[in-house]
């Protein structure tokens, strides 16, 4: 089965760019080091749309490293893959474009192919899960034609996480734990909220020995129960190895913006200089006193980025001229509530047991089974549905609005969850 997602956002892009000026907003413009060619021109006339916002921390971070405090906020595991990209896949093109160039040409390629990969492993995924290869297949056209596809293509990690994440998924669908662990620890180096999907093996490991729990009677049953430690110290190191990336990166961050000894030998070019003067953005090794966080008992520099930078926190948003921003989130918020209030409603037994509990064997059970064993209200997507649920509550009630304006797009409509598509082909075959 293959996808490909509708349209050339590409085209649209320098359309758009051409008939549409900019935004002036107040976010992270660094300057250009190198003077532009013609060629660079041309890619910044075609692509440079999908460079704004956050993809300019990526390209950034890709071209410089870590300069800035906040740029931590970005992981570096995308930034890394464009970097190697520019620097070998595009080499040939080295004497046209600059490198910011071909970073962001990189990242258009990359994402391009990124996005394919995970619209076909959302489809494979949708196989084993709803058990119903045409419903896999529309939930995952759907994932490539829903709002958020602006995201898949800019130079953003949305569309490396999301193969990665699905990737995984899938994986412990099918029982490959390891497989799974790896695919998952890779997602935690390229988002933050990576580390949330170690509540699947979790749970995976959990509803694995519940289910041998209750069909193993006698010796069978206390050898099932004598595997208990190990089961506990495998999820643990599964665990653990989700956990690694983000706290690598918390500890390279430390180690950098809080040592003395750290980059003595690293010349920051003097507009990046200016830049940290004019914005008030604190360098690394450069600046006179420690950053706070530093001092903290357990010093995590994202979420000091999160609070200090974004404002994030819970209800710190919640203001009237904010009415506008909360009107334009509804609709995916709706989205995921409602899909959520649906899959309970057809499965209250199973989301009270939280599916670990068999339903007594009877004529009623058969036909409950019967009617819910394939697609969208089957018993395997009610962790997917914990996993939306869980996100979306996050994003309502801790994330920065304007944040939230586009992250429901980006984490109901696609980018890191799989419940949006399934409850959307739902509706549309009940229609």
């Amino acid at each position: 089965m293959q996808v490909v997602h509708g349209g050339d956002p590409h085209c649209r892009e320098a359309l758009f760019n051409l008939l549409i000026p900019d935004h002036a907003a107040d976010a992270f413009s660094p300057p250009r080091l190198s003077e532009p060619g013609l060629c660079d021109w041309l890619v910044e006339w075609l692509l440079g749309g999908l460079s704004r916002w956050d993809a300019e921390h990526f390209l950034f971070i890709a071209e410089h490293g870590y300069v800035y405090e906040h740029n931590c906020a970005f992981f570096p595991l995308f930034p890394l893959s464009l970097r190697a990209a520019a620097g070998t896949v595009l080499w040939p093109l080295q004497g046209f474009l600059c490198f910011r160039s071909r970073l962001l040409l990189s990242a258009v390629l990359l994402n391009a192919v990124f996005s394919v990969l995970a619209s076909w492993v959302l489809y494979e995924l949708g196989c084993v899960v709803l058990q119903c290869r045409r419903q896999a297949f529309l939930s995952a056209i759907l994932f490539c034609i829903n709002p958020a596809t602006v995201f898949m293509a800019a130079a953003y990690s949305e569309s490396m996480f999301a193969l990665l994440a699905f990737g995984a998924m899938w994986q412990l669908e099918k029982r490959r734990l390891w497989t799974s662990t790896l695919l998952f620890s890779l997602a935690s180096g390229v988002r933050s909220n990576g580390i949330i999907n170690a509540g699947f093996l979790i749970y995976a490991q959990t509803k694995h020995f519940a289910s041998q729990l209750q069909t193993r009677t006698g010796v069978a049953l206390l050898l099932i129960i004598g595997q208990l430690p190990t089961l506990v110290v495998s999820v643990a190191m599964m665990c653990t190895s989700i956990f690694l990336p983000f706290a690598l990166f918390q500890f390279y961050a430390y180690f950098w913006f809080c040592s003395r000894n750290v980059g003595s030998e690293y010349v920051v070019p003097r507009p990046l200089l200016q830049l940290a003067v004019d914005m008030g953005y604190y360098l690394a090794f450069l600046n006179g006193a420690k950053p706070s966080w530093c001092s903290w008992d357990y010093p995590m520099i994202y979420a000091y980025i999160q609070d200090t930078y974004w404002n994030v926190g819970f209800l710190r948003y919640y203001e009237a001229k904010q009415i506008p921003n909360f009107l334009l989130a509804a609709p995916t918020i709706m989205l995921g509530s409602w899909a959520a209030w649906c899959y309970v409603a057809s499965n209250p037994w199973h989301c009270l047991t939280l599916g670990l509990a068999r339903r007594e064997t009877g004529r009623a059970t058969a036909e409950f089974s019967a009617k819910h064993s394939v697609g969208f209200c089957s018993p395997g997507v009610f962790v997917y549905i914990v996993h939306s649920t869980a996100l979306l509550t996050l994003g309502t009630f801790w994330m920065h609005v304007q944040v939230r304006d586009d992250t429901p797009l980006k984490v109901l409509s696609g980018s890191v969850n799989v419940v949006a598509q399934w409850s959307q082909n739902e509706r549309m075959e009940s229609i």
